[in-house]
């Protein structure tokens, strides 16, 4: 069975948006600023956008605001630099739900059944809204991170779909140099860019690679 190619899967999208001439309208989940700043460029060619910051698996509270203000930030700077008009929505930070959807996961690694539940978390939220909101596509910038599983959060999108009747967007974002773009637009708008994904133990896991 061959592998599926989600970044061809966009362009087929984009490039028949691009025919019509009629932005689509994207409610797109952003994990942090460095990782949304590619996405939230490249997509709003053709989409009018909703960056919904949905993440309570992070910890602590102040490292959640430090990444809710930055996101916030660049949006407001690139929407006054290209007229982008993006709009942004915070959504509720409650990270003992978190919590309990991994209760006895702790101990798992990165990348584990543990990072799968996080991701349908969030993803799942971002589905309700967008269905509430009218647009025709949901989707994640967490495609984009080499250490995210691309297949399964298209996997994990699509099931949503189908519950929430409103389409996914297709995504693998790290392609055509997307994280490399990500890194150098960081540097460009000076992002602060963290060293751990979000929860406690991501951060954990992260203090135990340094130390050894």
């Amino acid at each position: 069975m061959n592998k599926r190619n989600y970044q061809k899967e966009l362009d087929l999208i984009t490039s028949d948006i691009e025919r019509s001439g009629v932005k689509k309208k994207l409610f797109l989940h952003a994990c942090c600023a460095p990782c949304s700043s590619y996405c939230l460029l490249y997509l709003a060619k053709y989409f009018d956008i909703v960056c919904f910051y949905y993440n309570p698996n992070i910890s602590p509270e102040s490292e959640y605001e430090k990444r809710v203000n930055e996101i916030e930030r660049f949006i407001s700077t690139v929407n006054d630099e290209f007229s982008l008009g993006i709009k942004f929505i915070e959504g509720e930070y409650r990270p003992q739900d978190f919590y309990e959807k991994v209760k006895g996961m702790e101990d798992m690694k990165e990348g584990s059944e543990r990072c799968f539940i996080c991701y349908r978390m969030r993803m799942e939220e971002a589905a309700k809204y967008a269905k509430e909101a009218g647009c025709d596509y949901f989707t994640t910038t967490l495609s984009i991170s080499p250490l995210k599983n691309a297949e399964k959060i298209n996997c994990i999108g699509e099931e949503l779909a189908d519950i929430y009747g409103v389409d996914h967007l297709p995504s693998d974002f790290k392609k055509k140099n997307g994280y490399k773009t990500s890194v150098e637009l960081s540097a460009k708008y000076d992002l602060y860019r963290q060293n751990y994904c979000g929860c406690i133990y991501s951060k954990r896991g992260s203090n135990n690679e340094e130390n050894t």
